[in-house]
């Protein structure tokens, strides 16, 4: 479907990459790999067509339709969610609006024989076989499905779209772009504004799509479970693996120790070669010699390795002072706003040393439950801390926190003990800041290193309870791998709110789930917990016909898509009323011109006569016809309005 031919971009500081050939398939689940930097995102806007290439060709058929989800959406528009996906597809909406007009025209026509009339009934066929072909007497059922599947509510599809946060518009993109059902499907990291419940349902989502699919993504479960091909920018090259992400990192890995071994060769071959040339340059009988071999080092290709292995140290983080038996303990929690009951009598102790994972869907109170533990917020019942329990927190914009006249060095300074204070250079290195590094100001950093040094500060600081909000946000894979090492070696108890089923996986001991204003403690992983979500989900959520499931008393009341469905049912019966209203009055006036040519009408032509009267009983069978079908509509309509 899309091929690219020698492709390569060139910027100011030099060539982001060079001679890129690529062919991707209808079918081809593609993760596209390489450090932050590397042009993942700009070749996304190159096969888009947002960037046009330096060189090279971008092959792709005219009628290719792609559905592109950018990291830094703006969405500015007054129309409601529902109504944002719904006109979004331009050949429904063209079919929609000939239909309807078609069906306009038809009421007001009385020729009913007439060759213009029988043309329409047949565009009209015609229209509706192609509506059908795209699925337009399903799509509003299948908007619904795909907005629950991403954690909309009923009652959000009336809202209008810039009432959303940027996540949620996100969401809602996301969602336009799998209604319709394009060629090919390039998502930037997809994941970052989803829960778990959500990044479950697009994962299979994704799987059984049939077009093509290329995402980026630092969610490693997530690259695993849907691509089947990886694809790495390194060095300005690509990579093509015909693996998932883990079984392209094994091979990947060999390959960086075969070229490890041949680059130290090579800078051994090359540091020889200088000396001979240095030697022999200023010798008049070899300096052809030494020409020579300034010509081939200048022609040798250099080996380059991209080495991100992580450092295998194992960290411990003592902590300040030992806590009681339990750290924390609830007593009748709960946090209303207005009539808006998040939760309610919550009532559990957190005993020491617990590693919890905090989860649910976007909305439930997850951060609003921790701001409630820290004492930030108040709510009904109380909080109870521990014998010398001593909380720490991260939240979810806690790297901004950093002071940026700091270096790296001076920033895990000031959280340290004495008793770590040696050792700070070597945690520094198993954060991935090594050697000259540490000298650097906060104020250069990249987002991901500013939320790194964030969590090594933290995992520092004097505290024997940690509690995190969303703390891979913003982090690559290798940073998660090192938060995740130093987590599994912390000896307090945390708890951690994350979307990141990898990174939870192997590291809490229970969850807990909020869900209909309670809280589960669940002694299960995030692949069991996941499980019975979404069987629950699946068995509650027929397709179109799902209630909410709010708790609140709402069982009578209809769901936005069976109001959709009883406006669209009651616009066809008061269309149908209006035709044979129509139809009534027309018979009506030939039966009463017919009463009148009867009154004159010489009876003894027994032919002229009969015929006369059949067609009048004809047309008293269509009246009387016509009337019973008015009287039906009536009946449905009164029904249906009851």
């Amino acid at each position: 479907m899309i091929q690219l031919e020698q492709v390569g971009l060139f910027l100011p500081q030099g060539y982001l990459f060079q001679n890129l050939t690529l062919q991707i398939n209808r079918g081809d689940k593609i993760g596209l790999v390489g450090k932050n930097g590397a042009g993942k995102t700009t070749l996304l806007k190159i096969l888009v067509g947002l960037l046009s290439p330096s060189e090279g060709k971008v092959h792709k058929p005219k009628d290719l339709t792609i559905g592109y989800l950018t990291q830094d959406i703006e969405i500015i528009s007054d129309a409601t969610l529902f109504d944002y996906l719904f006109y979004s597809n331009r050949e429904l909406n063209h079919l929609r609006e000939r239909i309807d007009s078609i069906n306009q025209d038809l009421m007001i026509r009385e020729d009913y024989d007439s060759i213009e009339y029988l043309k329409l009934l047949d565009d009209l066929n015609a229209l509706n076989h192609n509506f059908n072909i795209h699925e337009g007497f399903l799509w509003e059922e299948k908007i619904a499905t795909v907005l629950k599947g991403l954690g909309f509510k009923n009652s959000d599809f009336e809202m209008k779209l810039n009432q959303f946060s940027g996540g949620w518009k996100m969401r809602a993109e996301l969602s336009k772009i799998l209604v319709n059902n394009p060629d090919v499907i390039l998502l930037d990291e997809p994941t970052n504004h989803l829960d778990i419940i959500s990044i479950e349902w697009l994962e299979n989502y994704l799987k059984k799509f049939e077009g093509a699919v290329i995402l980026i993504s630092h969610d490693k479960l997530f690259l695993d479970n849907v691509t089947k091909r990886t694809v790495e920018i390194s060095n300005g090259r690509l990579l093509d693996y015909p693996f998932p992400y883990s079984k392209y990192k094994i091979v990947r890995q060999e390959e960086l120790e075969r070229l490890s071994v041949a680059q130290k060769l090579q800078d051994k071959e090359i540091k020889h070669t200088e000396e001979l040339i240095n030697k022999f340059r200023a010798k008049k009988n070899k300096a052809a010699f030494a020409q020579s071999l300034i010509k081939k080092l200048e022609k040798t290709e250099r080996i380059e390795v991209d080495n991100d292995a992580v450092s295998a140290m194992k960290i411990t983080f003592p902590l300040n002072v030992q806590p009681g038996k339990w750290v924390l303990e609830f007593d009748g929690l709960g946090k209303s706003y207005g009539d808006k009951v998040l939760f309610k009598d919550l009532s559990l102790i957190v005993g020491r040393g617990e590693k919890i994972a905090l989860l649910g869907p976007n909305g439930v109170g997850k951060s609003t439950l921790l701001k409630l533990i820290l004492g930030e917020i108040k709510g009904d019942g109380e909080v109870k801390l521990g014998h010398n329990a001593k909380i720490a927190y991260f939240a979810q914009d806690q790297s901004e926190k950093l002071d940026p006249t700091k270096t790296i060095l001076e920033t895990v300074q000031e959280a340290a003990s004495l008793e770590m204070q040696k050792d700070l250079r070597s945690i520094l290195g198993a954060f991935l800041f090594g050697g000259e590094e540490v000298d650097k100001r906060v104020a250069v950093l990249s987002g991901g290193e500013k939320t790194r040094l964030a969590l090594c500060q933290l995992l520092l600081s004097p505290s024997n309870v940690l509690i995190l909000d969303e703390p891979t946000n913003h982090l690559d894979m290798l940073s998660k791998e090192v938060l995740k090492n130093a987590l599994k070696h912390y000896e307090g108890t945390f708890i951690v709110v994350s979307h990141d089923r990898e990174f939870l996986t192997g590291l809490t001991d229970r969850i807990w789930d909020i869900e209909n204003k309670r809280l589960r403690v669940l002694h299960a992983d995030v692949q069991e917990y996941l499980e019975l979500k979404m069987q629950a989900i699946n068995e509650s959520n027929v397709v179109g016909k799902s209630e909410s499931k709010e708790g609140e008393q709402n069982e009578n009341k209809l769901n936005y898509q069976e109001a959709k469905e009883k406006k669209k049912k009651k616009n066809q019966l008061e269309n149908a009323i209006k035709k044979v209203e129509n139809t009534i009055s027309d018979l009506e006036n030939k039966l009463l011109v017919m009463d009148e040519e009867m009154i004159s009408m010489d009876y003894s032509n027994t032919a002229e006569t009969d015929q006369k009267l059949a067609q009048y009983k004809q047309l008293k069978e269509e009246l009387e016809e016509a009337m019973n079908s008015w009287e039906k509509y009536n009946e449905e309509l009164m029904h249906l309005e009851d």
